[in-house]
């Protein structure tokens, strides 16, 4: 009933929320209001460990499945039912912001408390969930625990990913599931009956127009790439120009020329380079090998591949006389999200009057994973100058509110079907 979820929205407690998101943010600060908390590290471990007090002091039930999902659960009247699902990610980029993922998790767990001080019931059970290593920024690829939880992939299929320090991703997640050994273990649950992640949206487009709201209908496609130039040491003082075979020169020609190959007059083409290493990295020798990734990205899958397929022709013509090895590491095909979860996230919006708006997303989410196997959809909420990734990253204590708002209604909602 209308008169119910404006009562429930109401409920939601704006400076709780954000207490708890400042909270947070003190786990991994850095300098510039930013923070560092990368997946299954300390300080990805001591946020779950908050993360899970807040939720047991209010009754709530949490559990962990093998990829180290973290689940939040809220019951439902009847235990035949599948769940509705929210949530979103905990782990940050290396100079990341205060609200990227850790927002749709906090927001959610307001939700649910809004729920339990409107003294509401609801047919199904609602449950907060905190991805495993959305980012990808530590292992890769990103999106490692949602594409566990939708079957996209099976965990062993990560185990062996390191990070900078060459560590495993199967050794951090070990020690990650050990640090909590009183969490039950999940896995071979049902599908969730909904899933609904809020996020900020990391974009101009909700900013510029002075909207609160996004009803976010799909996710554009994405691909990314290892590129791995291989060339020969050699003395900088005295080997002749012509007879090196100098890995650096050869990337820097090779990504020059992806940036031509890449161009595209509709600005609609995201084409990044986004991690370069090279090797010796020495200022007297010549490099013999460079490192450096690919992040391409476009809403239509045929122009995704279409210039995906550009990448290894480019590049090896590009890097001569040295040589080329191409892997893709990650390939999203764009995702349209159920209309009809749109349709709810803009009545609920509407129920506690807020404008919404119909948009996109650029960036990848788990969402689009969880797409797979559950009706899917997401609310965004406007962040400062579009401004993601980074430390001066920003949304507002009253858009963060005012989404956690639409989705504690729009999770009521979808509760009861």
């Amino acid at each position: 009933m209308v008169g119910e979820g404006n009562g429930i929205a109401a409920r939601v407690d704006g400076s709780r929320l954000w207490r708890r998101l400042m909270e947070m943010a003190e786990i991994g600060a850095i300098p510039g209001n930013g923070v560092n908390r990368q997946a299954l590290s300390d300080e990805d471990i001591a946020a779950r460990e908050v993360l899970v007090d807040w939720a047991r002091r209010r009754g709530y039930a949490v559990a962990v499945d093998d990829a180290a999902n973290l689940f939040v659960r809220r019951p439902g009247g009847d235990l035949g039912l599948a769940p509705v699902l929210t949530g979103s990610h905990m782990d940050s980029q290396p100079r990341g912001g205060r609200f990227d993922g850790i927002y749709g998790v906090i927001a959610g767990l307001e939700a649910l408390d809004a729920l339990d001080d409107a003294g509401a019931a609801t047919r199904r059970a609602i449950e907060v969930v905190a991805w495993t290593n959305e980012e990808g920024s530590r292992f890769d690829p990103g999106c490692m625990g949602s594409m566990v939880f939708s079957g996209a992939a099976q965990l062993e299929r990560f185990e062996e990913a390191v990070d900078a320090r060459g560590i495993s991703f199967g050794r951090a997640l070990a020690r990650t599931l050990g640090a909590a050994p009183d969490l039950p273990r999940r896995n071979g649950e049902a599908a969730p009956a909904a899933y609904v992640e809020a996020h900020i949206e990391q974009g101009p487009v909700l900013e510029a127009a002075s909207v609160p709201i996004g009803a976010v209908t799909g996710v554009q496609g994405s691909q990314r790439f290892v590129v791995e130039i291989g060339g020969s040491t050699a003395h900088a003082g005295t080997t002749p120009v012509r007879a090196r075979r100098d890995a650096l020169q050869a990337a820097l020609r090779a990504v020059a020329r992806l940036n031509e190959a890449m161009t595209d007059s509709n600005d609609v083409l995201r084409f990044t380079v986004g991690r370069f290493e090279v090797t010796p990295n020495s200022p007297n020798t010549v490099p013999s090998k460079v490192v450096f990734s690919i992040d391409l990205r476009h809403p239509s899958a045929e122009e995704l591949d279409r210039r995906a397929r550009r990448i290894a022709r480019v590049c090896e013509k590009a890097a001569l006389p040295c040589t080329v090895r191409i892997s893709r590491t990650f390939d999203q095909r764009p995702v349209a999200f159920e209309s009809g979860i749109v349709e709810a996230i803009e009545r609920s919006a509407e129920m506690v009057d807020l404008p919404s708006l119909r948009i996109s997303s650029g960036a990848n989410h788990d969402a689009a994973f969880v797409a797979r196997v559950s009706p899917t959809a997401m609310i965004f909420i406007p962040c400062l100058r579009g401004v993601s990734h980074h430390e001066s990253e920003y949304a507002s204590p009253e858009d963060c509110a005012a989404g956690a708002r639409v989705l504690a209604q729009t999770l009521s909602v979808l509760a009861d079907r």
